[in-house]
C-alpha cells in the first residue's frame, strides 16, 4: 500500500476512536472534588479497534521505501500490528473487538492518621462515584484554632459626639486667646473627642483634683471668680461634655495666669520688659492628663521661689486677722492741700489715727500722716488728699495690705522659674546688688540706680564679659538732652569736658568719653548686652553711695565696690590685684568662665527670714501701676 494511503487510513482510525468515545462520556457520571466542591474533568476511556493480524506488515517492513521514517498502525493489547490489507478506504473504521489500553493504576501511600483533618465540613458533600484511581482530597494539616476577637470601646467614647458639638461654645472664656482655644480643640481631636475629666457619674479623680486647686486660687493671690467651675447634671451627657471642655479651658487659663499671664508688663511701661514663660495649652493638658496628682501639677505653675512662698504665707496671715482700724466715711470734695480749711479735715485726722484739732485746717501734721499713708498704699506720697487717696482711705488697712502683697507676688511671676543656681539680683527700689550661689548670698553691695526720668529698666539677662578701662559712649537720650544743646551753643562743649566727637556713617554724631579717672563708667563695667543698653559699672563719684536716696544715674546700675564684684563673677584666675594692674593700660575685655544670669527686679515688699516685712520706695511708680492694673482687671 502506498504511504499516502496509510496516512489517510490512520486519520480515519483516530476519528473513529473519538466518535466512539462520545456516547461513553455522556453515560459517565460527573465526579466532584470533595474538598473544593467543584466538578472534576471527565476522563474518557480510549478504545482502539482490534484488527486481525496478517503478514502484510511484515512483508511491507522488509520492503524499503522512500517513506520509511513514517510509522503507522494501531495499538493492540499484544502490540500486534494491524494488517494493512484489511485497512483500506472501503472497510469499516470500528472493529468488532474493541480493546482498552493496558495502563496500570498508580498506587497511593496510605494516609497518615496523625494528619487526619480536625475541622470537617458540617454537611458532607455528596459526590458521584468515581472510577479509576482518583480519590477525594482532604487537607493533610489541621487548620489552626482562631482566637476569639474581643472589641473594647475606649472609655469616654460615648461622649465623643457631645464633646465635638460643645467645643466651639464651651471655649468662649474671657482672657483665653485664640491660639489657646485652637490648641484645646486639637487636644480633644487627638483624644478622639473623648473627655479628659468626666465619666458617667461626673468628675473623675483628676477632674476633682483640678477643681479643688482652682478653688484655692485666692491663696496665690489669684481671683477665684476668674475660674468659675461649671455646673452640670450627671445624667445630662451634653452638659457633662461641656463641663469637661470648660474645665480644660480653666486649667489652661490658671496655669498661664500663675506664670504671669494676667498682665502684659510692656503695656504698663516700656521699661518693664521681662521674658514671660507662659505655657501652651498643649503643654498644660498633656501634663495634667497623665498626672496622678493633677492639683499639685497645676499649682506648680506658680513661682517656686523662696521669696514668693514667704509672700504667700504673709498673705494668708494677713487674711486671718481682721482690721481693727475704725472706718470713717469721708465725703467727696475738692483736693485738700497744706493750709486749706475744710470740714472734712476732722474726718481725715480720725481716719489716720490723729487726735482732734482746734481748727479744721489741713496742717503739717495731717499732711505728713497722709503722706505716710500714701507711701504704704503705693500712691504718690505728696500729702495731698486727692480722689485716689480718698478712695484708698475708704478701704480697710488689711485690704490695702493684701493688694500690696498680691501686686508684689505678681511681679515674681515675671521672673524665670529657674533663676539659676548662681545668679545676680539687683533690686532697684532697694538699691542693692547681691551675688547668690547655691541659694546663699556670697556678696552684697549698695548701688546707685537711674533717676525717675531715666529709670533703670526691669528685665533678666546673662552677664558674659567684663571690660576694664572702658570707654563711655554717650547714650542717645543724654546726647539729645545735654550734648546737642551744648554743642549748638559752643562747638567746643564736648572737648572741654574730655569727650571725643565723631561723625557716623548715617550723618549723625557719636560722643565718646575715653578711659580715665574721670570716665563716667569708672575703671570697670559688667556687660550683659540688652535692648536698653544698660549694665553694671564703677563710678568716679563713690561718695554718692553714702546717701539714702541714690536714684542718680542715667539708667545704668553703679556698684559701690566693683572689683569685689569682679572677684565673684570672674573666678579665682582674675584676682583683685591682677585686675587692678590692668588699670590705665587700655581697654581690655575679659570673658566670664560661664555666663551668669542677672535679674534686675522691682521688689518694693520683701519678707525677711522671720516674717518681717521690709518696704522700699516705689521710686518709679511701677508697683502702683501693677496694683491698679490688677484692680481694674478685677472690676
Amino acid at each position: 500500500m502506498r504511504p499516502r494511503h496509510w496516512a489517510k487510513l490512520t486519520s480515519a482510525s483516530a476519528l473513529a476512536i473519538i466518535l466512539g468515545c462520545l456516547p461513553l462520556r455522556a453515560e459517565t457520571p460527573a465526579a466532584t472534588d470533595a474538598t473544593l466542591g467543584i466538578p472534576l474533568p471527565e476522563q474518557p476511556e480510549l478504545r482502539l479497534s482490534d484488527v486481525a493480524p496478517s503478514t502484510a506488515p511484515a512483508q511491507a517492513a522488509t520492503a524499503p521505501s522512500a517513506d520509511a521514517e513514517i510509522v503507522t498502525g494501531t495499538v493492540t493489547t499484544g502490540n500486534r500490528p494491524l494488517d494493512p490489507a484489511r485497512q483500506d478506504a472501503a472497510s469499516p473504521l470500528d472493529s468488532e473487538e474493541p480493546l482498552t489500553l493496558d495502563i496500570p493504576a498508580v498506587e497511593m501511600p496510605a494516609a497518615d492518621p496523625a494528619l487526619t483533618p480536625v475541622v470537617k465540613s458540617p454537611e458532607p458533600v455528596e459526590t458521584a462515584p468515581q472510577s479509576g484511581p482518583l480519590r477525594t482530597v482532604e487537607p493533610l494539616v489541621p487548620l489552626p484554632e482562631m482566637p476569639k476577637v474581643v472589641v473594647e470601646v475606649p472609655p469616654g467614647s460615648e461622649f465623643a459626639a457631645a464633646v465635638a458639638a460643645a467645643l466651639p461654645d464651651a471655649l468662649t472664656l474671657r482672657r483665653l486667646g485664640e491660639r489657646e482655644r485652637n490648641e484645646i480643640v486639637a487636644a480633644y481631636q487627638a483624644n478622639e473627642n473623648r473627655p479628659f475629666w468626666v465619666g458617667g457619674k461626673g468628675w473623675n479623680e483628676a477632674g476633682k483634683l483640678i477643681a479643688t486647686q482652682l478653688g484655692r486660687a485666692a491663696e496665690d493671690g489669684l481671683r477665684p471668680n476668674d475660674y468659675p467651675l461649671p455646673v452640670f447634671e450627671a445624667s445630662d451627657k451634653a452638659r457633662l461634655a461641656e463641663a469637661d471642655i470648660r474645665l480644660s479651658a480653666l486649667a489652661v487659663l490658671y496655669a498661664r495666669d500663675a506664670r504671669g499671664g494676667r498682665l502684659n508688663p510692656r503695656q504698663l511701661s516700656k521699661l518693664i520688659t521681662p521674658t514671660l514663660y507662659l505655657p501652651s495649652a498643649t503643654e498644660v493638658l498633656s501634663e495634667l492628663a497623665g498626672a496622678a496628682d493633677a492639683d499639685a501639677v497645676l499649682a506648680a505653675y506658680n513661682p517656686p521661689h523662696e521669696q514668693y512662698r514667704r509672700l504667700k504665707a504673709k498673705l494668708a496671715e494677713m487674711r486671718e486677722h481682721l482690721d481693727d482700724t475704725p472706718l470713717v466715711r469721708i465725703p467727696a470734695g475738692p483736693p485738700l492741700k497744706l493750709g486749706m480749711r475744710d470740714e472734712r479735715v476732722a474726718l481725715v485726722r480720725a481716719r489716720l489715727g490723729l487726735g482732734p484739732s482746734e481748727e479744721p485746717v489741713f496742717d503739717r501734721s495731717t499732711a505728713l500722716a497722709l503722706a505716710d499713708f500714701q507711701k504704704k498704699a503705693g500712691l504718690p506720697a505728696n500729702g495731698i488728699l486727692s480722689e485716689r487717696t480718698l478712695a484708698a482711705l475708704g478701704k480697710p488697712a488689711s485690704a490695702r495690705g493684701e493688694e500690696d502683697i498680691i501686686a508684689q507676688m505678681e511681679r515674681w511671676r515675671w521672673l524665670p522659674p529657674d533663676l539659676g543656681t548662681d545668679h545676680i539680683i539687683a533690686n532697684v527700689p532697694e538699691m542693692r546688688v547681691r551675688v547668690i550661689r547655691s541659694g546663699k548670698v556670697v556678696h552684697e553691695t549698695r548701688a546707685i540706680i537711674g533717676k525717675p526720668d531715666s529709670a533703670t529698666p526691669i528685665f533678666s539677662h546673662k552677664m558674659d564679659h567684663v571690660i576694664v578701662n572702658p570707654s563711655w559712649y554717650v547714650p542717645p537720650s543724654i546726647l539729645k538732652k545735654e550734648f546737642l544743646p551744648g554743642l549748638a551753643a559752643d562747638p567746643n562743649y564736648a572737648a572741654k569736658r574730655g569727650y571725643i566727637v565723631t561723625r557716623t556713617k548715617s550723618g549723625g554724631i557719636s560722643v565718646r568719653q575715653p578711659p580715665g579717672e574721670r570716665n563716667a563708667l569708672g575703671w570697670i563695667k559688667f556687660m550683659f548686652p540688652n535692648e536698653h543698653a544698660v549694665y553694671l559699672h564703677d563710678t568716679p563719684n563713690r561718695r554718692l553711695f553714702a546717701g539714702e536716696r541714690r536714684a542718680l544715674s542715667h539708667g545704668c546700675v553703679r556698684v559701690e565696690n566693683p572689683f569685689a564684684l569682679a572677684d565673684q563673677v570672674l573666678g579665682p584666675e582674675w584676682t583683685h590685684e591682677r585686675l587692678k594692674r590692668l588699670i590705665g593700660k587700655g581697654e581690655r575685655r575679659i570673658n566670664l568662665p560661664q555666663p551668669l544670669p542677672i535679674h534686675l527686679v522691682y521688689n518694693t515688699i520683701v519678707v525677711g527670714d522671720h516674717g518681717q516685712i521690709h518696704r522700699f520706695d516705689d521710686v518709679y511708680g511701677f508697683h502702683r501701676l501693677v496694683r491698679q492694673a490688677l484692680e481694674h482687671q478685677g472690676g
